[in-house]
């Protein structure tokens, strides 16, 4: 294992970036490879120079690949860490991405838009697991999403639900996470994806989520941290 942790990060949009998790995986001592992929960046064929696998958030869906071709590669470098137990990390899309590679399904959210702070809710697994158990006392996530597993794959560990229901952080396989809420932004990052997005909103309501975010702001970091530095630990 490499003395300072290589962490291949797959970016699918330019305002989607690491942001925080980026920085707290540095700041935990591993060293990012971040690969554009939206901008024409290759992927590596496989993990060998890898020690951990972060996969982004983005507009587009996990099936999307007619459009945005680098999203198979990417489900294939996912099925790679499960074989070879290589410690992986989906957001958002990301973790779309991982149920889809590993047998699940994903869709539109039949419950609607998730938008906004809202609640963790943890299940009893999340204490027992090595990435989420030192973040239970974290009670709210960033999320921003219209699609959602809506079937888990075989052997999925539910760790947190949304308010809906839905899954909101699980272990797909033994070394492989998602987290459907976004740890990595705040108020700053979301107001980058406003700017793109107020034509579907009533007037007011994506000020009060960049507010609500912006007043959550040390809470959230506080909270997060701790999921990155337990990645830069596993890796």
């Amino acid at each position: 294992m490499a003395d300072r942790p290589r962490v291949l990060v797959v970016q699918h949009e330019q305002d989607c970036p690491p942001a925080w998790m980026g920085d707290w995986l540095v700041e935990a001592g591993c060293v990012l490879d971040v690969r554009h992929a939206y901008a024409g960046d290759d992927l590596p064929a496989d993990l060998a120079h890898h020690e951990a696998l972060l996969v982004l958030g983005g507009a587009m869906g996990a099936n999307d690949d007619a459009t945005h071709p680098w999203l198979g590669p990417t489900r294939e470098l996912v099925r790679q860490a499960a074989w070879q137990a290589v410690p992986t990390l989906g957001i958002c899309l990301g973790h779309q991405l991982v149920a889809v590679a590993l047998g699940g399904e994903c869709g539109r959210n039949p419950r609607g838009e998730q938008l906004g702070l809202l609640p963790v809710g943890w299940t009893d697994e999340a204490s027992g697991d090595a990435l989420t158990r030192g973040i239970l006392a974290t009670t709210s996530g960033v999320h921003w999403n219209d699609d959602v597993v809506l079937r888990p794959p075989e052997g999925t560990v539910v760790l947190a639900r949304a308010p809906g229901g839905e899954v909101q952080v699980a272990r797909f396989a033994p070394t492989v996470w998602g987290v459907q809420l976004h740890p990595e932004v705040d108020d700053r990052v979301l107001a980058t994806w406003a700017e793109d997005d107020r034509d579907r909103y009533d007037e007011g309501v994506l000020d009060d989520v960049l507010r609500r975010v912006a007043e959550a702001r040390e809470q959230l970091a506080a909270g997060w941290r701790p999921l990155a530095q337990a990645l830069s630990a596993l890796a």
